[in-house]
Order: C-alpha cells, then sequence, then structure tokens
C-alpha cells in the first residue's frame, strides 16, 4: 500500500502519519455508490437536502479546534487565517443550503402546460485546491453547490494537505450519516492515479477543479475525451491586472502603491486573486515607496515544494525579461515600459507566489492598448478619480471583456461569498466563462435544464411539483 505524506512548509520535514493512496478499483466502486445515491438525494424534499449542509457546517464549526493545527501543519497559512477559512468554509454550506431552501429553487419557469426545472446532473468529481485547504477542498465551495443542487460528490484530496483532507472527510461523513443523507452521498480519494481515475469514471457527470493551468488542462482534456464528454469546471491561471491612471496616482499615489504591494503579498502571493500587473503612467515616482514596502515583507513559506520551484522558476523568467525595482526576502518587483510589455506575451503568465511587474505606459493610448491585450483573468482593478471619468468608464467596458469581476479603487484579493459574486472569466482564468465557482449561481453548475410538457403534477420529480 502507498502512502502519501504531507510536507511542513517552514521545515521541508515530512509529516507522519501517512495516508492510504486509493485505487482505482476503489474509484470504481466509489463512482457505483454515488450512482445509487445520486436519485434518492436529489428526490429529498429541499429542507432536508439543505439540511446535510447545515449539518456539515456544524460538524466542521465544532472540529475547528482540531483541523485549523492540522492545516497548518501542512500549509504554514497560520491559525488566524485558517480559523477566518473555516468561518467562510461552514458560511458559505449555510448559504448555500439558504438557497437551495428557497421557494422554487428547482421551479426555473412555469407557464400553462409547461414546466422548466432545474435537476441534478448527477454524480460530481471535485478537485481540492493547494491555498485553500478548507473553503476550496474537501467541503468547499464547489462539494457544497453540487450537495446544494443534489448531487453526489467524490471529492480527489491535494497532495498537499492529505492528513487534513483525511480527518476533514471523516468528520463530513459522520455528520452526513447523522443527518440521514443516503449512502454514497459523499467520498474522498487521494493519489495522482485516482483523480485520473475519478475524471474517466463513468458514473461521474461532471467535475469541478480549482488549480494549475497544467493541471487542469490535462483534466479539462480527459473530461472532454471520453467516450460520453462531461462538463469541466475548471478555475486555473489569473493575472488580474491593475490600471492606475494619472490623476489618481497624483490624489493618492503612494496608498495606491502600499496598497498594491499589500494585495499581492497577501498569503505570500498565493490567491488566485493575487494582482500580477500594475499598470502605472510614466514618470509615476513610486519607486522608492514601492521598495520600501516591498522590503517590509516577510520571507514566505510557501504551500509545497513544487509551488516553491515553480515560484523560482517565474521568478528567473521574469528577471530575465524585466528590470527588478525591488527584491527583498518576501516578495520580488520587476518593471517593464508597454512596448516591452506589448512585445514580450509571456509577462501575461501566472507567477504564483509574491511577485509582480509594473508596466509603465507614457499615454492614454497604450494604456487602452494594454487594456486590449489583457488575458483572460478572474478579476481587474482600475483606481481612476473623478476627473478620469470618460477614460475610465472605456477601461470598465474594454476589460468587462476579459474578466468576471471588475474592482475600482480597491483590490481584488478577497472574495466575498454572496449571491453577485462573479468569480470566473475568459480562459485561462477559467474553462467556463458563463459560470462562477463562488457564491449562490455556483450551484447552476452542477444543474440540467429540462423542459416537462403537459405532465400532471404528481408526474413532475417531487422537488418541482
Amino acid at each position: 500500500m502507498t502512502l502519501l505524506y504531507g510536507v511542513d512548509p517552514r521545515t521541508g520535514e515530512r509529516l507522519e502519519p501517512g495516508v492510504p493512496e486509493t485505487s482505482p478499483e476503489t474509484v470504481a466502486a466509489l463512482g457505483v455508490a454515488a450512482a445509487k445515491a445520486a436519485r434518492p438525494l436529489a428526490e429529498l424534499p429541499l429542507p432536508d437536502r439543505a439540511a446535510l449542509l447545515e449539518a456539515v457546517a456544524d460538524a466542521l464549526e465544532a472540529a475547528a479546534d482540531e483541523l485549523v493545527p492540522l492545516a497548518d501543519a501542512e500549509t504554514a497559512l497560520g491559525t488566524t487565517r485558517l480559523s477566518g477559512e473555516v468561518e467562510r468554509t461552514t458560511g458559505q454550506l449555510r448559504l448555500l443550503a439558504g438557497e437551495a431552501r428557497g421557494e422554487g429553487f428547482q421551479r426555473d419557469v412555469a407557464e400553462p402546460g409547461f414546466v422548466r426545472a432545474l435537476l441534478p446532473i448527477g454524480p460530481v468529481a471535485v478537485y481540492a485546491a493547494s491555498n485553500f485547504p478548507f473553503a476550496f477542498s474537501v467541503a468547499g465551495g464547489d462539494t457544497a453547490s453540487a450537495w446544494a443542487a443534489g448531487c453526489p460528490v467524490i471529492v480527489k484530496a491535494h497532495p498537499g494537505h492529505p492528513r487534513t483532507s483525511a480527518r476533514t472527510a471523516e468528520i463530513v461523513t459522520e455528520a452526513l450519516v447523522k443527518a440521514g443523507a443516503p449512502e454514497g452521498t459523499f467520498a474522498l480519494v487521494h493519489g495522482f492515479d485516482a483523480g485520473m481515475a475519478l475524471i474517466n469514471d463513468p458514473n461521474i457527470r461532471a467535475a469541478g477543479f480549482t488549480g494549475s493551468v497544467r493541471g487542469g488542462r490535462a483534466l479539462f482534456d480527459a473530461a472532454a475525451s471520453r467516450p460520453d464528454p462531461i462538463p469541466f469546471y475548471g478555475e486555473l491561471g489569473s493575472i488580474n491586472p491593475v490600471f492606475v491612471t494619472e490623476a489618481a496616482v497624483a490624489a493618492r499615489g503612494e496608498e495606491i502603491a502600499r496598497g498594491y504591494v499589500g494585495s499581492f503579498t497577501l498569503g505570500s502571493g498565493q490567491f488566485c486573486t493575487k494582482p500580477g500587473l500594475l499598470f502605472l503612467p510614466a514618470g509615476h515616482g513610486l519607486e522608492p515607496v514601492l521598495s520600501e514596502a516591498v522590503a517590509a515583507v516577510a520571507a514566505p513559506a510557501l504551500l509545497t515544494p513544487q509551488i516553491t520551484d515553480g515560484f523560482r522558476t517565474g521568478v528567473e523568467r521574469l528577471a530575465g525579461a524585466t528590470r527588478t525595482v525591488a527584491e527583498g526576502t518576501g516578495a520580488h518587483l520587476f518593471a517593464v515600459s508597454a512596448e516591452e510589455f506589448a512585445a514580450r506575451p509571456e509577462l501575461t503568465e501566472e507567477c504564483f507566489g509574491p511577485a509582480s511587474v509594473i508596466v509603465e505606459y507614457s499615454s492614454e493610448e497604450e494604456l487602452r492598448a494594454a487594456v486590449a491585450a489583457v488575458p483572460g483573468s478572474l478579476t481587474a482593478t482600475v483606481h481612476a478619480e473623478p476627473s478620469d471619468a470618460d477614460l475610465a468608464r472605456g477601461l470598465v467596458a474594454e476589460l468587462a471583456r476579459h474578466v468576471g469581476r471588475v474592482v475600482y479603487n480597491g483590490w481584488p484579493t478577497g472574495v466575498a461569498v454572496n449571491r453577485s459574486m462573479q468569480h470566473g472569466g475568459p480562459w485561462p482564468a477559467t474553462t467556463a466563462p458563463l459560470h462562477t465557482s463562488v457564491g449562490t449561481a455556483a450551484i447552476r453548475r452542477f444543474q440540467v435544464p429540462v423542459a416537462f410538457q403537459g405532465l400532471p403534477d404528481d408526474l413532475l420529480p417531487p422537488t418541482v411539483r
């Protein structure tokens, strides 16, 4: 039996005990169990379905004092950050439970003789993220939204925090059993081979993923290459550019500079919404402030050895294509002109970790051209003043074609979990820009519309009568 081990990012030491890798045969058996659970879970009265999510939220909340130290040992994210993440995780479970409990949740449109319903798609595979061991992991947003839709879930644990994932899964399983969930409603698997077996399992009807472009693309291709292709909702790489006008620099340049450094180094730059590009007018004069802020950033403990290696490679790539503005023990800041930026498309590739690039533009025309060249991202930010209204309006209109969320005079790090959030965007930010992985609309990924014509009420699915 192969065991998988977490690594302490602070020391590099292997963490005992290991977690058994899941065999492809076990994955297949779990897929069968999920398929058997699909109909009874779909037919649960909506208040009972919502109660399952709330039971899991209550159980995780009660176990926070146990789970947070486990996660900190495997991720070095700190107990304060992780305690807040548990709260976010339980909060989104309860929010989505409330959505599922709402009147007409699955009854989309009704006209004389017709009912258009939103029904569960079936068993869902969820691939957990490295940087959120709770909120985008075992019982995170993808899992919660699939349960709210009425779908069984099999989670593939991230190798960066196997012990945290295993213990979380035990707590989740116990809570679901006590709450009366159908057997097969939830399972957890570990290991690369298990992940590939899961995406190809014929009982899986959709998948959600948060991670790298390389890993997400491999799974996306596998999902599309099946004999029966399935939807794959992947959140991949994002550069999240920030555009600052001359008037904004004049009015509050130092505040913006310090805010930017705080944003791109938050969580050691390991947020999917980390801003990777800062567009400033040439001659902005903010380099001393930026350098001072970068120098004050503590050395990061990156999540996994693979992320550490990838960050080192990314910094070397950026250093070879730009000039260095500031380099401390905890962060790196580079700069290029807008002309150089236009000639170097590799600068639009995400460098996961505390590194960022300033792009200096010499005219509004260069700024507008840069906006048009932005690749698909989760977010874009505009810092402007009332005197810039016409310029800002044009920037926002163009950026809305490239990103899922436009931020005005703020910072993209920090994602609200609510009914209005759009956490998505064009490729390579996601594989499905029509959808969001955060907020109540995330449920729609795992629902399929079906129109019923002429059916008496007692023949309709129980949850749409």
